[in-house]
């Protein structure tokens, strides 16, 4: 393990946005699998729940690719001509402008393009007056095809694809129809909830059945990520032992985000307050405190079920499906429980990994704890 020769003093994990660099914690299998679909003419489909690195991973991916890429979160589109306005924009982004105006003339629904002068952003919106609203993206997509070189396909990626449904229900079916017949796009699909999306691309009567290879992204392995947190450390000359770092993935079972964050307030508290033998434990605790108004408002908005559920996840090893879970949380019927967790998985409260179910937000799960034994 080589020591820098001078001290860092900046803060060596990074939490709440995409993380890159040296913030970036291993994947390699995961890189490699990834570019081994992108560099095929496949499309990839990758499933994981919120705040697991999806977008990291991808951008990750992409650094040492030659390839221009776009990126839409679907979570922020409302309408088609809204999906088409943003995937023009992110074009005009990424070519010139000068390169698209010809193409642009020929879309059989002429948008409104406007460029500030000053800072050159350009703004995109499309009115098409109940015009075939498909038609816009069929025209969009189509001419981001054309850009394609055979050595240097275009990456298209779409975060958190179940969004499509809430969109417009008949989208699946009209995309795949464009999608499908563009030979210079991978198109990548990123998800959260699982159900969508394997229903999206598992499902025989979906329009996008098996259009492309599915890989479920797990955790950062224990081994890893002790050595990523060991070193930041060291590489700052900050004080912490291989027990507390094993305690701090104990409690965070190595979510990419929760591990950074709390990784990230041990750094600062032990900055502040040299050593301590409990700043694992301390760091959790003082987490959970802030959090203390956001956690109540989120039980607030919790049907009485559902509570239950959370609490008896929380609180008891049984199986929620099992009849002891059920006697123990008052929750006796089997299709209730399942509706309810079903319901929580889609609201992100709920993960479901390794053949269990368990509570995304470990510090909301202490706070479970301490809030029923009050």
């Amino acid at each position: 393990m080589g020591k820098l020769a001078v001290k860092n003093m900046e803060n060596p994990f990074k939490f709440g946005s995409v993380v890159g660099g040296v913030h970036f914690t291993n994947r390699v299998n995961e890189i490699q699998q990834v570019k081994s679909i992108l560099n095929s003419t496949n499309h990839l489909v990758l499933i994981a729940p919120r705040r697991f690195g999806k977008t990291s991973l991808i951008k990750k991916t992409l650094e040492s690719n030659k390839s221009k890429s776009i990126f839409i979160d679907m979570q922020t589109i409302n309408t088609v001509e809204g999906f088409a306005s943003k995937l023009l924009k992110k074009i005009y982004d990424i070519f010139t402008v000068e390169g698209l105006k010809n193409k642009v003339k020929s879309f059989r629904i002429i948008p409104d393009v406007s460029i500030n002068p000053i800072t050159q952003e350009v703004s995109v919106s499309f009115n098409p007056q109940g015009e075939n609203k498909i038609h816009l993206l069929e025209d969009v997509l189509n001419m981001l095809n054309s850009f394609a070189e055979k050595k240097n396909r275009i990456i298209c990626v779409l975060d958190e694809f179940q969004e499509i449904e809430r969109i417009d229900k008949s989208l699946s079916r009209q995309l795949r129809s464009i999608m499908q017949n563009h030979s210079g796009i991978n198109y990548i699909f990123l998800g959260s909830q699982e159900s969508m999306m394997k229903y999206i691309f598992e499902n025989k009567k979906s329009p996008f059945y098996h259009f492309g290879s599915l890989m479920n992204l797990e955790p950062i392995s224990k081994n890893d990520f002790f050595d990523f947190i060991k070193q930041g450390f060291y590489n700052t000359e900050t004080k912490i032992d291989d027990a507390q770092i094993t305690e701090l993935l104990l409690f965070t079972s190595c979510h990419p985000y929760y591990t950074q964050q709390l990784a990230f307030t041990i750094w600062n508290n032990v900055q502040l307050h040299n050593h301590s033998n409990d700043v694992v434990g301390n760091t959790i605790t003082e987490i959970v405190q802030i959090h203390d108004y956001d956690y109540e408002r989120l039980w607030q908005n919790l049907n009485n079920t559902d509570r239950k559920i959370i609490a008896g996840l929380s609180n008891f090893d049984s199986k929620p499906l099992s009849s002891e879970f059920g006697k123990k949380t008052g929750v006796n019927s089997s299709s209730t429980v399942h509706s309810a967790i079903k319901r929580l998985i889609e609201q992100g409260y709920l993960i479901y990994s390794g053949n269990s179910y368990t509570i995304e937000d470990p510090y909301f799960n202490l706070w479970i704890k301490k809030f029923m034994q009050q």
